[in-house]
C-alpha cells in the first residue's frame, strides 16, 4: 500500500468472510481459536463487523457483539470489541486506530452505554479507552489483567451501570477471554 493511500472502511458484508478469518488468521498467528471465534460471532444477530480495504483487498476488520453489564438493578445491555486484526504488511498505517474508531460511533449510534475490550493499554489508551475499572466494571475473568481491561464510555451511559462485564458464549465455547499460560504468568508478573 502507498504510504500516502488510505483505506476505505465499511460494514462487513457475508462475502467478505474468507477475506476477514484470512485477515485474523494472519493477524493472530497461532492463534486458531481467534479464527474460530470470528466465525461464532459472524452467524449472531446481535454482532456486527467492519473492514478496511486498501490496494483492492481486506486489510483489517473490527467486530463488535453485544454483552452485558451484571448490575444490581438489571443486566444492561453494552459491546465489546473483538477481534481487531489488521495484516501484519499494513500495520502501523493506522488501519487500526481508524477501525476502531469507526466501532466507537457505530456503538454510539446503537445507542450502546459503553463498549469493552480485551488489549493493550499502551496502544488503546492513546485512541481514547481507559481502565473499565473506572465506570466501577470488572472483568468477566481474573485472567484479564486489570490494565488490558480496558473501556470507551458512550453518551448513554449512567453512573448505575457497575458490576461485572458477562461475555457474549462465544468468547467462553473458544476460550477466548483472558490469557493462560506464560502470557498470563508475564502479565501478573508486569503488575
Amino acid at each position: 500500500m502507498d504510504a500516502n493511500a488510505r483505506a476505505v472502511l465499511r460494514a462487513q458484508r457475508a462475502a467478505d468472510a474468507n477475506a476477514v478469518l484470512d485477515v485474523i488468521a494472519r493477524a493472530f498467528i497461532g492463534e486458531p481459536e481467534v479464527v474460530a471465534l470470528e466465525a461464532a460471532l459472524a452467524a449472531r444477530s446481535d454482532s456486527f463487523g467492519f473492514v478496511a480495504e486498501a490496494d483492492e483487498q481486506v486489510v483489517g476488520h473490527v467486530r463488535l457483539t453485544r454483552s452485558w453489564i451484571d448490575a444490581e438493578p438489571r443486566l444492561v445491555d453494552v459491546l465489546v470489541l473483538s477481534p481487531l486484526s489488521v495484516l501484519p504488511e499494513y500495520q502501523r498505517r493506522g488501519i487500526g486506530a481508524a477501525l476502531t474508531a469507526r466501532a466507537v460511533e457505530a456503538a454510539e449510534a446503537a445507542g450502546a452505554p459503553a463498549v469493552f475490550l480485551e488489549g493493550s493499554p499502551t496502544y488503546y489508551s492513546r485512541l481514547g479507552w481507559r481502565p473499565a475499572s473506572e465506570l466501577g466494571v470488572t472483568p468477566p475473568s481474573t485472567r484479564i489483567p486489570p490494565p488490558a481491561f480496558q473501556a470507551v464510555r458512550l453518551l448513554r451511559w449512567e453512573d448505575w451501570m457497575r458490576g461485572a462485564l458477562v461475555y457474549a458464549e462465544p468468547f467462553w465455547a473458544y476460550d477466548c477471554v483472558g490469557l493462560r499460560g506464560e502470557r498470563l504468568a508475564a502479565a501478573r508478573e508486569a503488575r
